[in-house]
């Protein structure tokens, strides 16, 4: 990097010699630069035929840190792994950990054929070791079964194109699973309904817990999945993978070092706009009653009664489904999210992912009230979740709201937004500062013509330097909000290999990932409080010393 100029001897000799340098080349300098890792003005006057005797150093009071991920040990013992649920988000797991089917290498070959500048092949090829076996699957499809068995042999290493090691065992049922002596942790990527009685067997099991989000189905099981989780040995990680996002974390800095003012709205959303975005997932071929363990898929049913009787208790029978739940139905099977029998909707499934990171940037916790409403608005195709959903959270000792909007028929991209007394922050992949009109930290650099209200003053882009390549609408939506993938040092991290990693070595350091039960329990609560809100109308608040939902 160029030395900084001392530009108290040299500033009147720079103007003469530019005299063309206007404020228009240094708006645009400071709007356009990419910060790679170093937030500092140091860093962004490297460009100083259009900074010379322009000292915005004031502004930033970040460090040079990149973000911190925790390193792997170089000695770290193997853990056997068992996967229960190899579905979309179960083949995608796999993957993160360094194994896959041969038609997923297959694929990405072909995608890198046609086109040179589509790493994925490499970048998968080039993930980290994690020391890991899978040495058990789970899953109530055939299919899927069979498919995880071939997955979990298929281990891929930089430079080859697979090693086929021992064929994992497939188990019938998670519990028997749960029961091998020889898997040491295990991943659940099943339907919601499943998520939090699986991660309980689990724990009592003694087995190390990655879960999908949201980590609870019911607001019952909330608590008990916290307490069991609490009272165990186990290192439990709920599945965001967005904790691994550049971006956020420096998010968080920027928060911390009051570079906004105070924070008292936050806007996020869920814009999208296809068949697979709003949960019409293809229907499988050869599924069926023979190859699809329905009984299983559908739970136990003292769970069935306390939901169905939860439901009619709050006058919501209107929400519960056309069809019996004992009723066999591939729709059901692969498209669960569009019913409330197995989904947690929009706010278990995306307004999560928004939520924990604005969690993770302002460490808010469990907000004082939730109102929703919204509808079937566009997908008449029996479904009983919306498709549409409007909910306001307020954290009123914090002098903060957070709205969050939901559409799944427009694709209009919109970023989370942390509006500030002195500027705002967009948050996705990358981040963006812009001054507030009114700011009276900025007045002077804004009077100056230093800093302008209409772009942003700060960029940070996290190591990108290349159009990243993605294959469908809902993968640019994920890609835009950090959820793919992430920059460390200027090579680019699949962030759920990132958060498998992180789980992985915390079982191996004895110490305690950045998603453990104690922020799990916050996103449920949370998602849980809109729902409510949405499906009784009315608004919901939090109990904070009873630790209890309370209707309005």
């Amino acid at each position: 990097m160029e030395k900084e100029k001392d530009t108290k001897n040299t500033e009147n000799t720079d103007k003469k010699e530019s005299p063309k340098i206007g404020r228009r080349d240094v708006l645009k300098s400071l709007a356009t630069v990419p910060v790679l890792g170093v937030v500092a003005y140091g860093a962004v006057k490297t460009r100083n035929v259009a900074l010379k005797g322009r000292d915005i150093s004031d502004v930033f009071q970040l460090s040079s840190k990149d973000a911190e991920f925790l390193e792997p040990m170089a000695d770290g013992k193997t853990i056997r792994l068992g996967l229960i649920g190899f579905g979309i988000r179960g083949k995608q797991l796999m993957r993160a950990l360094g194994f896959a089917e041969p038609s997923h290498i297959d694929a990405l070959k072909f995608a890198k054929n046609a086109n040179p500048d589509d790493t994925r092949l490499d970048e998968f090829r080039e993930q980290d070791d994690l020391n890991v076996v899978v040495n058990g699957v789970c899953d109530i499809f055939d299919n899927y079964g069979k498919a995880a068995q071939l997955a979990g042999s298929n281990i891929y290493r930089e430079g080859s194109d697979g090693n086929f090691g021992p064929t994992p065992k497939r188990y019938a049922t998670y519990k028997e699973l749960l029961a091998a002596d020889d898997i040491d942790a295990v991943i659940i990527a099943t339907p919601d309904h499943w998520h939090g009685t699986m991660a309980m067997d689990a724990a009592i099991a003694g087995k190390h817990i990655y879960c999908e989000k949201p980590a609870s189905w019911t607001v019952p099981e909330t608590y008990l999945l916290r307490d069991v989780i609490r009272n165990s040995d186990i290192v439990f990680q709920l599945g965001h993978q967005g904790r691994q996002t550049a971006s956020y974390q420096k998010a968080a800095e920027i928060i911390e070092n009051g570079l906004l003012g105070h924070v008292n709205l936050i806007e996020v959303c869920t814009n999208r706009n296809d068949d697979n975005g709003a949960w019409v997932y293809p229907i499988i071929e050869g599924a069926s009653p023979e190859t699809i363990d329905w009984k299983q898929f559908e739970g136990d049913p003292d769970r069935i009664k306390e939901y169905n009787d939860y439901m009619k208790s709050a006058k919501l029978e209107r929400f519960m489904g056309p069809e019996p739940r004992d009723y066999f139905s591939l729709e059901r099977f692969f498209r669960w999210r569009l019913w409330w029998d197995y989904s947690t909707g929009l706010s278990g499934d995306l307004l999560t992912h928004e939520y924990d990171a604005v969690n993770q940037i302002m460490k808010l916790g469990i907000p004082y009230s939730a109102t929703s409403s919204g509808g079937i608005y566009k997908f008449k195709d029996g479904r009983t979740v919306p498709d549409v959903l409007q909910t306001t959270f307020e954290w009123p000792e914090r002098d903060i709201a957070m709205l969050y909007s939901a559409t799944l028929a427009s694709s209009r991209n919109r970023g989370k937004v942390f509006m500030g007394t002195e500027a705002s922050m967009e948050v996705s992949d990358m981040l963006t500062l812009t001054a507030d009109m009114n700011s009276e930290r900025y007045a002077q650099k804004i009077a100056d013509g230093i800093i302008s209200t209409d772009e942003p003053f700060f960029t940070y882009v996290p190591g990108q330097s290349k159009v990243d390549a993605v294959t469908s609408a809902t993968e640019l939506y994920f890609a835009k909000r950090g959820l793919l993938y992430t920059y460390v040092n200027g090579k680019r991290y699949d962030t759920t290999h990132l958060h498998l990693r992180e789980w992985l070595e915390c079982i191996r350091q004895g110490k305690t990932p950045s998603n453990a039960i104690d922020s799990a329990f916050e996103e449920s609560i949370t998602a849980h409080m809109g729902t409510r809100a949405y499906l009784e109308g009315r608004t919901m608040y939090w109990d904070k010393d009873k630790e209890e939902i309370v209707r309005g």
